[in-house]
């Protein structure tokens, strides 16, 4: 059974990489090494057990709202946003198309509406359009280029949903 509950600075490591992983093998394709550990940013050292590498992870992952989804006491999804913007959804290769994420969108969109939000945004990237169009979010504008941390030329596609 997977359970959705708060995320706590202690899941820091384990959502870092899950993050790198999941980032990496979805988003990062056509990024050359180098480029793929600048959009990466502090998630290219995920693995590392430097203090200041874990911190710079947790602080990253600092968020007003943040969800993770456990599977057997093992985190395989996480959410991060404010309200009225999901800033990251990631979930785990070996669970897409269980439910997971839209259950962490369906618990943040359930926030969002509680503390008077009406609207969520997201910059999703290409990969995830699909997902999101499911759930009834719209693609706003045409795709763009971005950036994620210190690397360049992610390409998105910013998507709202009327609550």
């Amino acid at each position: 059974m997977t359970t959705i509950r708060d995320y706590r600075e202690s899941d820091s490591i384990t959502v870092g990489c899950l993050i790198a992983d999941t980032y990496g093998e979805f988003n990062l394709a056509f990024a050359t090494p180098e480029e793929r550990d600048k959009l990466l940013g502090p998630f290219a050292f995920a693995r590392s057990l430097e203090a200041t590498h874990q911190e710079a992870i947790a602080q990253a992952l600092r968020s007003a709202i943040g969800y993770v989804a456990e599977k057997n006491g093992n985190i395989v999804g996480v959410l991060r946003g404010r309200l009225g913007r999901i800033a990251s959804l990631f979930v785990g290769g070996d669970f897409h198309r269980r439910g997971i994420g839209r259950r962490l969108v369906g618990r943040f969109e359930d926030k969002c509406l509680r503390q008077g939000g009406s609207v969520v945004k997201v910059a999703s990237t290409l990969y995830a359009v699909p997902f999101y169009t499911k759930l009834g979010y719209k693609k706003t504008t045409g795709v763009r280029a971005g950036w994620s941390f210190e690397g360049t030329g992610l390409i998105y596609q910013p998507m709202k949903k009327v609550l």
